[in-house]
């Protein structure tokens, strides 16, 4: 089975898409499938990556991260991927690449599939401040319904998600398939040599936050629940690994609470070594997140042995389930400092909740979750009708 993967965001762009785009093909060949995926191109992809294809892009007004690929070229190299036989098209974000990837499948008559990796509901008034809350919801869920009526299934990566597509009275079949976590996630970091990096001492309480420093992200609460946290354990310190929009927000905010020198932002971290050995440095891993289709990087921190003190919303209830070892907190600073403060003050319950943690972690596999991925795929090809509604449309 050849599948052809469309994409507006891949590395050396760090977010949850493009690990879950790596993550999978990683283990899909094992399953069957051959994937080409068709991403931007950035000024510092390094080396060729076998099986991607990259399109010239222009930057994003307002966002120095990301990259929009040319609409023409973009074409051309879907062309160029379809010149071997495709059996499905799968598309990984809403923008360019949607269109074009359904463009695609139609001239190539096989289904088209798209995975709602962002809830862009709660997005919107982050990024279109003078735009309605009200209005901004109307138009995401207006949008969603539009270009899930030009796929044939949905790909929602946890089960609340797909919640939230049947509220918007989606009618493409849904089918929930996590991202999972790869073998290598689970070799030991070297917690000590990530202290002495930022020479800390090792009895110094290291909290730690890793993501995308974005509005979204909620991390404001977590400063401010640092903060409080603070009056019971005033050595405790806080890493943000992660880079984004809101850190110069934030750095402020840090300044403003008399905390720059404990709040420590250390940037985007190497995934092969440094990453590793950041969660196994930390007493405990928070995270607020309000907008999270699944929540990754709590299954990153809990392999790691990292315990969790987190919010459970949207995507983030499907992870922090009640064998997940995890300590689920309100999204209140008074009671999520409480709870970090249990964590950090009990050296018992750090290792009951990092033993938990990493079993529960183990029945992730990413192995286990590309071969469902692969069985959509196989089930999607074999749905009758879907050819001739295509190329009706």
């Amino acid at each position: 089975m050849r599948v052809l993967l469309v994409s507006d965001v891949y590395f050396p762009r760090v977010n949850g898409v493009s690990t879950s785009i790596a993550t999978f093909r990683a283990d899909l060949s094992a399953c069957g499938v051959e994937t080409t995926l068709v991403a931007p191109e950035y000024e510092s992809a390094g080396a060729p990556e076998e099986g991607v294809i990259r399109v010239r892009s222009a930057g994003v007004p307002g966002d120095p991260e990301d990259r929009r690929m040319l609409w023409r070229p973009l074409l051309r190299a879907l062309d160029a991927a379809a010149c071997r036989p495709l059996d499905l098209v799968h598309i990984q974000t809403p923008f360019l690449a949607h269109y074009a990837g359904v463009r695609r499948a139609r001239a190539s008559r096989v289904p088209c599939l798209a995975t709602y990796h962002t809830f862009f509901e709660e997005y919107l008034h982050h990024y279109a401040p003078l735009l309605p809350r009200v209005a901004g919801r109307t138009l995401a869920r207006s949008l969603t319904r539009s270009q899930c009526r030009q796929v044939d299934a949905l790909i929602a990566p946890s089960e609340p998600m797909r919640e939230v597509l049947e509220r918007y009275r989606v009618a493409a079949p849904i089918h929930v398939v996590p991202t999972g976590l790869p073998a290598d996630r689970f070799v030991p970091g070297d917690g000590a040599r990530f202290r002495a990096l930022l020479e800390l001492p090792a009895e110094r309480p290291l909290l730690l936050y890793v993501g995308r420093i974005a509005h979204e992200k909620n991390i404001e609460f977590l400063v401010r629940s640092y903060a409080r946290a603070r009056v019971d354990v005033p050595q405790a310190v806080l890493v943000i690994a992660g880079e984004g929009p809101a850190e110069s927000a934030l750095r402020r905010l840090t300044g403003a609470l008399g905390l720059e020198r404990d709040v420590r932002f250390v940037g985007y971290l190497d995934r092969e070594r440094t990453l590793r050995d950041c969660y196994a440095a930390a007493h405990a891993f928070v995270f607020a997140s309000r907008t999270e289709t699944q929540g990754l990087v709590l299954l990153e921190a809990m392999a790691q042995g990292a315990p969790v003190v987190s919010t459970a919303v949207l995507g983030t209830r499907s992870i922090l389930k009640p064998e997940s070892g995890a300590l689920i907190a309100p999204e209140r600073v008074e009671d999520f400092a409480a709870a970090v403060v249990r964590v950090l003050c009990s050296a018992e319950l750090r290792r009951e909740m990092a033993a938990r943690s990493r079993a529960y972690a183990e029945s992730w596999s990413s192995l286990t979750m590309a071969r469902r991925l692969a069985d959509v795929y196989r089930a999607s090809m074999s749905a009758p009708g879907d050819t001739q509604s295509r190329a009706a449309a």
